[in-house]
């Protein structure tokens, strides 16, 4: 179901049925995010991948594309344990291999580079991508890392690749609060502090409107990142 319903309707429910008790119970959300569009803030959630990441046990992913989902969904079928698996409802493009190999809790690098790393998760992984390419037309190279899983998250393939370009941008269809940009910043403050950016949505609900409207209004795009990335070096 909506992933609005599926978290925030019934999250009494998970933790202490699901969460609480360990069951092997997964939890695929669909229509996440603002990119559900026209139903409007009443049906986009922008804070459910900060409910799930704080459930004991809970396994997190956030998928970017259908081959990544139907791998994805191959995976937490064999997994023990509680999984939430949430992805989106628009058609997007369909970049990632479609007999890849999906492992859970461990990222997948896009691009390599060496002035700024840029993390993404879910749609914006795509929008990454394009900015990573109008980047480079400008001279500045990324390191572009998919993250698909939020918890447990790939500590080592972010402060491997922090540590070689000195700053890093997040970019998630999710509130900066509680989202994969404050998992990471947790991790850099820990082990290797660094500027960050966070490309997401500013402590606010949604509205209605067409997905390509809600990601230009709430700077979700490829566009954002790319300014997210210049302020970010003007950090280092």
């Amino acid at each position: 179901t909506f992933a609005n319903f599926a978290t925030g309707r019934v999250y009494d429910q998970i933790r202490q049925s699901i969460a609480y008790s360990g069951k092997n119970v997964k939890i695929c959300a669909s229509h996440s995010g603002v990119t559900l569009g026209e139903d409007g803030a009443t049906h986009q959630i922008l804070e459910d991948i900060g409910l799930m990441k704080m459930l004991p046990g809970m396994t997190v992913i956030n998928t970017c594309d259908f081959n990544q989902t139907k791998a994805a969904t191959l995976a937490i079928a064999e997994h023990d344990g509680p999984v939430y698996l949430r992805f989106g409802r628009p058609k997007v493009a369909n970049f990632t291999a479609e007999d890849q190999k999906f492992e859970i809790g461990k990222a997948v690098q896009l691009y390599e580079g060496e002035d700024v790393t840029i993390i993404a998760t879910g749609h914006l992984v795509w929008e990454a991508i394009q900015a990573a390419q109008k980047l480079s037309e400008k001279g500045i190279s990324a390191d572009v890392i998919n993250i698909h899983t939020i918890k447990p998250l790939d500590a080592k393939a972010i402060i491997k690749s922090v540590k070689k370009t000195g700053c890093v941008v997040t970019a998630e269809e999710h509130n900066f609060l509680g989202g994969l940009g404050e998992s990471v910043a947790r991790t850099l403050a820990e082990n290797n502090p660094a500027p960050q950016e966070f490309v997401a949505t500013q402590d606010t609900f949604g509205e209605s409107g067409t997905p390509e409207q809600l990601f230009e209004k709430y700077g979700l795009n490829a566009e954002a990142i790319i300014k997210a990335t210049e302020k970010v070096l003007k950090r280092k």
